[in-house]
């Protein structure tokens, strides 16, 4: 069994269109996403759409959440943040119609799930402490079992830091999905994971980048009022222009 793992898309549509179809090519059975569909690119709408009409399994990322709450009390966000941050949160609300607004607030935390019958998955944005929380390459046998406080896990998926990795760790395999949208680690390609199950076998995963049309979400870009810096962060793979 062959499952793709995706995260951090970011409102990058033409990614999560090239990843979802490479994803297919290379025999992916199921595809789930680890959340933060929306902010930095132009069109979190789209993502939204594509994953929900798609029945994508899907949680909610950090910035998804911060979206939902700009929604219902911008004003309060709008004083504890930097203007540049704030005009990337404020543009992103305003693109977001009901069905996206239903979609993302329909997402829950975190998924488990039983895998070919016999890997117990358990996927989250941040980690198991919190949206926020984050797994690193270094992460230790001793720091991830205080992450997951008891919990039994063949298959830990996470995503948030965009810097992907696979380690099997104190026997869970930890895969860090990288992001399929906005990578930060100087590669401008995107990366998304996949999962590999065999009989006798204990799972395996590798991280796949992959390219796309920039063209089109660089001119989405420009034609909207987000920061023109983000542009050049798409392009290069990077993270340091008026980003949240």
């Amino acid at each position: 069994m062959l499952v793709a793992f995706i995260s951090d898309i970011h409102g990058n549509l033409p990614a999560l269109e090239a990843a979802l179809t490479d994803a297919r090519v290379r025999g992916a059975e199921k595809i789930y996403c680890a959340g933060d569909l929306t902010g930095y690119g132009p069109f979190p709408g789209e993502v939204c759409r594509i994953l929900a009409g798609k029945q994508i399994p899907t949680i909610i990322g950090n910035y998804d959440a911060k979206v939902l709450s700009a929604l219902h009390r911008s004003a309060d966000l709008k004083e504890r943040m930097k203007p540049g941050k704030w005009i990337i949160l404020d543009w992103t609300c305003r693109q977001i119609d009901g069905d996206a607004q239903g979609f993302l607030s329909s997402l829950p935390a975190l998924h488990r799930e039983t895998l070919a019958g016999r890997f117990e998955l358990l996927m989250v944005h941040g980690s198991p402490v919190s949206v926020e929380d984050a797994i690193y390459p270094s992460i230790t046998p001793y720091g991830l079992k205080k992450k997951l406080a008891g919990t039994r896990v063949d298959i830990l998926i996470c995503g948030h830091t965009h810097i992907p990795f696979v380690r099997r760790v104190a026997g869970t395999l930890v895969v860090n999905c990288g992001s399929a949208g906005h990578p930060v680690d100087g590669d401008p390609r995107p990366a998304y994971a996949l999962v590999k199950m065999q009989q006798g076998k204990p799972p395996s995963a590798r991280i796949i980048r992959f390219d796309y049309p920039k063209a089109g979400l660089l001119r989405a870009i420009e034609r909207s009022t987000l920061p023109r810096g983000l542009s050049a962060d798409f392009s290069e793979g990077n993270k340091k222009r008026e980003m949240p």
